[in-house]
């Protein structure tokens, strides 16, 4: 389609419901939404700028999904490229999450702040910082667990089994396996069907980045880990919240433990175990 046949469409709903219908998004009643095309060099920026612009006079509102990159780059006439400078630029900013096997939703902002605010405690304090996030992680994370098991739907099942094919395939690939790692532990948490509780995790689980990366590099590190990971699901699928509360425990345990070990040194050629 040209430029001239995408200025003759008529105006355009950029936004999909959060809810569902039947288990798939439902698509807003539109007319509201009309997007420019962009040419500039910097497309990414004005993309931005526009859903910025639609956030803030309520066109798009907190939980509102945003079409599928492929929709987006057709709707803003601009490469796919484009569209995802976006999405990252907008998730900085905390405008927008995204979620594994689910889309990028609109939030309201305030997930962000409290990420950064908690990043500034950990750095300014260290060491003490990092002893002190463990401390909540241990005080939160059982407790999501068991509410987990209890409330949990088949999508976020889906998306902790998912999580868990991927480290088992992660091999010597950290990225790969850090990024499983926390589409787990959030998927628990969005199992738990609190809001707060899901704002609280994604602020908290982001700092603990290096540490996952350390630990990964620990001999055994993921492997421990993997171990806890299934039986975390297990009992969460078999509904049985004490044994959830019981296995996140002990995986909060090992990964404390393993926090502590000496990070072996790779030798040239060679790949640790």
């Amino acid at each position: 389609m040209s430029v001239l046949e995408l200025r003759h469409l008529g105006p355009a709903d950029m936004r999909y419901s959060s809810r569902t219908i039947g288990g798939t998004p439902a698509a807003l009643s539109g007319d509201r939404l009309v997007y420019k095309l962009v040419r500039t060099s910097r497309l990414y920026e004005q993309i931005v700028q526009q859903i910025e612009e639609s956030i803030v006079k309520g066109d798009l509102k907190a939980g509102d999904q945003l079409p599928a990159e492929r929709e987006l780059a057709q709707r803003f006439g601009v490469s796919r490229t484009a569209v995802r400078e976006a999405v990252k630029a907008l998730r900085e900013k905390g405008l927008v999450e995204a979620y594994s096997g689910k889309g990028t939703f609109i939030t309201d902002g305030t997930t962000q702040a409290v990420r950064q605010s908690l990043d500034l405690m950990v750095k300014i304090g260290q060491p003490e910082g990092s002893t002190h996030l463990a401390e909540v992680r241990a005080i939160l994370e059982p407790e999501i667990a068991a509410l987990a098991a209890t409330r949990i739907q088949e999508p976020e099942l889906a998306t902790m089994r998912e999580a868990v094919s991927v480290m088992d395939g992660a091999g010597q690939d950290p990225e790969a396996y850090i990024e499983a790692d926390l589409d787990f532990h959030l998927a628990l948490a969005e199992g738990a069907a609190n809001p707060l509780i899901l704002s609280l995790l994604d602020s908290i689980v982001g700092l603990l980045r290096e540490q996952r990366l350390r630990i990964f590099r620990v001999p055994g590190g993921p492997d421990r880990g993997q171990l806890h990971h299934k039986r975390i699901l297990e009992a969460v699928e078999k509904r049985d919240a004490e044994k959830a509360r019981q296995a996140m425990r002990a995986h909060l345990s090992q990964v404390s433990e393993d926090s502590k070990t000496p990070v072996a040194k790779r030798t040239p050629g060679k790949q640790n175990h």
